[in-house]
């Protein structure tokens, strides 16, 4: 069945539950495996779609040919994590597992065209799948596409806190602006809001000891982890790394849609693990 302009959107399979948000920019409200809850609530909450850009773009402002394009500023002297998580998307279709949303982009953005995102819940209940498509309506324009989760750091009061593993080709040298310096150097120990380089694609895992352990992964080479709140962290999936429509645009063209793929997939330890 079809439903359009809902204001969420359940999808459910063995004992994961997910709820979709896509009057607030296609969002993922809830993620429960079991009855427990793995995304952060309150103000900063779920997992928000980045697009046309991820992270944070240089003064708002960035070049296509000679053309120089400004977006509005929202975090201090930068413009942040694209337009479209502020939103309100469609809900194109819908089955007991999965579903479709899609947006269009707008002013600011000088460009019209559309967001597709796609949100798929194994059969088996065991991991989710999203995959973003970002297509023009018309002139060929750069674009970025990612997500950005908050994972609880704990899943329950007294719960044991998440740790989190991954390996990276590179880590991004952050400026005093947060802005990547274009200088690649060896991963540093965290704290982090920072961004990798993972060429063979993007692989972390977030472990709850005794409780559950999920893991990221894509076919795309950059990730943003950020793990500076005493509540959650990040894994964040994106196709180019902040401030990439200046540094390493790629072109949305009539004939290459920009698409890119993450699946979480999850497991419980086995029966008296220690």
């Amino acid at each position: 069945m079809t439903i359009h302009d809902t204001e969420r959107v359940h999808l459910r399979a063995a004992d994961t539950d997910v709820t979709v948000r896509p009057d607030q920019g296609g969002r993922l409200s809830s993620l429960l495996v079991g009855g427990t809850e793995l995304l952060r609530q309150g103000e900063r909450f779920g997992s928000f779609v980045m697009v046309p850009w991820c992270g944070r773009m240089d003064r708002g402002q960035f070049r296509n040919g000679d053309a120089v394009h400004r977006m509005p500023l929202n975090a201090g002297p930068h413009a942040m994590h694209g337009t479209v998580r502020t939103q309100s998307w469609r809900t194109t279709r819908t089955s007991a597992r999965s579903a479709v949303f899609l947006t269009e982009l707008t002013p600011p953005w000088p460009w019209p065209g559309t967001v597709t995102q796609v949100v798929e819940l194994a059969e088996d209940g065991g991991s989710l799948t999203l995959t973003l498509g970002v297509e023009t309506a018309g002139e060929s324009f750069p674009a970025q596409a990612g997500w950005h989760p908050w994972f609880l750091r704990r899943l329950s009061p007294g719960g044991s806190e998440a740790e989190l593993d991954f390996t990276a080709a590179w880590q991004e040298e952050r400026g005093e602006d947060h802005l990547p310096t274009g200088r690649r150097i060896d991963p540093l120990p965290g704290p982090w809001d920072d961004c990798f380089g993972m060429p063979d694609g993007v692989a972390a895992t977030v472990t709850w000891p005794g409780e559950l352990e999920l893991t990221v992964t894509s076919r795309a080479e950059w990730a943003v982890i950020y793990d500076e709140q005493p509540e959650a962290l990040c894994v964040e999936p994106q196709s180019g790394p902040p401030n990439g429509l200046n540094t390493h645009p790629r072109l949305v063209t009539p004939i290459d849609p920009l698409e890119v793929a993450t699946t979480w997939s999850w497991r419980r330890p086995a029966a008296g693990a220690a």
